[in-house]
């Protein structure tokens, strides 16, 4: 099994303050929000587009 893949990410305070804000009203810590955000992108991505490779 291939291990998970590490990302490094810079966002400017404000961003942070409202995704932290973001995850603590959903229940989630900032990275589960992340990754939740970004395969709801693909979701919707591979709705609209198809399936992505």
């Amino acid at each position: 099994m291939e291990k998970d893949k590490h990302l490094g990410l810079r966002i400017d305070a404000e961003t942070h303050e409202k995704l932290k804000s973001l995850s603590d009203y959903e229940g989630r810590s900032i990275n589960g929000e992340v990754l939740y955000l970004i395969r709801q992108a693909i979701i919707k991505h591979e709705e609209e587009k198809g399936t992505l490779k």
